[in-house]
């Protein structure tokens, strides 16, 4: 007997980013057949939840995308299951999303009711003391990030100054005709929006390897910041759509407005920056390297100014990632307390509800 297990493929759910939290969420919700939301205070248990309810349909041979936390990548806030549009996520702190069509397309299952009041007065200061922690180290985080995102855009107009556009322009053209040829699909594109990585508990984290690991051929390019990357990409998304081929945008985890990661599934083609802080090297025939570090012409004044911004970047960056691990250490403190203050029985029953709803 032949057991046919689905695939799992994972993806960052939120993002730490020089623009504030960001999230691909609302993209995901509006297209999804079905979304149930999880309500809850901060808690490990949904994490598990979600898990539990991945495994059975990747048993039974359903692909799953799963979301992962940033403050801890192997936390799961939240999953797809793409063949029949289903969609759960956890969907309060510390990004909220809220059902437009309860009776609809959307339920709710709310687990503020599964805990012990006493225990709770037992732990408040300590949860309060917690989450002023959390509030404090988040918000530090941030203003770094936006800090750090600011002398980005400076180092990128540096390189901007001094890029050969013509030649980028016949690069995108060229890869247009390679890519897709004469083709032109008779239906509309399918297009999807992921985070591919965050600031994290332990730094930088990308979930790239897991988003393309299944494409029979992944270009890797490589290039100075500002060389123009993601404006390569977003052309060929365009290109892509425009011409009815499905296509998944994977968004930076530092600058939500752009992307590092494009994916096409009925060509088994993938592109993605693999420069820091997700740096990746060709491994395997599947891969093949694009060099736009010839189209930033040689500059040593150029050089010079770059070495001064980078380092205030890099300071800025390691500001973010202290504050970052304080704040996920504060949050992980929430979760384990309020976890302690959980009657058993209520959480079983919510699970068992959320198991009559998806049909397990």
């Amino acid at each position: 007997m032949i057991i046919i297990y689905g695939t799992i493929t994972e993806y960052m759910g939120t993002a730490y980013t020089g623009h504030g939290i960001a999230h691909k969420y609302d993209t995901l919700i509006a297209s999804a057949d079905r979304t149930i939301f999880l309500k809850c205070p901060p808690t490990h248990a949904i994490s598990i939840m979600l898990n539990d309810a991945a495994a059975h349909f990747l048993k039974r041979g359903h692909d799953v995308d799963r979301f992962m936390n940033p403050a801890n990548p192997e936390r799961t806030d939240a999953i797809y299951v793409k063949d029949i549009g289903l969609f759960i996520l956890q969907a309060s702190y510390p990004v909220s999303a809220e059902p437009l069509e309860l009776g609809g397309r959307h339920s709710v299952i709310s687990f503020y009711d599964i805990y012990d009041e006493e225990r709770l007065k037992d732990r408040n200061r300590e949860i309060a003391d917690s989450f002023y922690q959390a509030e404090v180290s988040v918000k530090k985080t941030l203003r770094s990030l936006s800090e750090a995102i600011t002398i980005h855009d400076e180092w990128e107009q540096v390189n901007i100054n001094r890029m050969m556009w013509d030649r980028h322009a016949d690069l995108i053209d060229s890869l247009k005709k390679e890519l897709f040829g004469t083709m032109k699909l008779h239906k509309e594109s399918a297009v999807s929006h992921r985070l591919i990585g965050s600031l994290s508990s332990g730094g930088s984290h990308d979930f790239i390897p897991s988003i393309t690991n299944r494409m029979k051929r992944r270009i890797l390019m490589k290039g100075l910041s500002g060389s123009g990357k993601s404006t390569l990409l977003k052309a060929l998304g365009k290109e892509a759509e425009e011409r009815g081929v499905d296509v998944l945008y994977g968004w930076c985890g530092l600058d939500p407005n752009s992307v590092d990661l494009i994916l096409f599934p009925e060509l088994s083609v993938c592109l993605f920056d693999a420069t820091k802080p997700h740096e990746y090297d060709p491994d395997g025939s599947a891969d093949e390297l694009l060099d736009l570090v010839p189209l930033c012409e040689e500059d040593k004044d150029a050089d010079q100014k770059i070495e001064e911004i980078s380092a205030r970047y890099r300071e800025k960056i390691l500001d973010a990632s202290g504050y970052m691990h304080a704040f996920a250490q504060a949050e992980s403190r929430i979760r384990t307390l309020m976890d302690q203050a959980i009657v058993r029985e209520k959480l079983d029953e919510k699970a068992k509800r959320l198991t009559s709803m998806i049909g397990l």
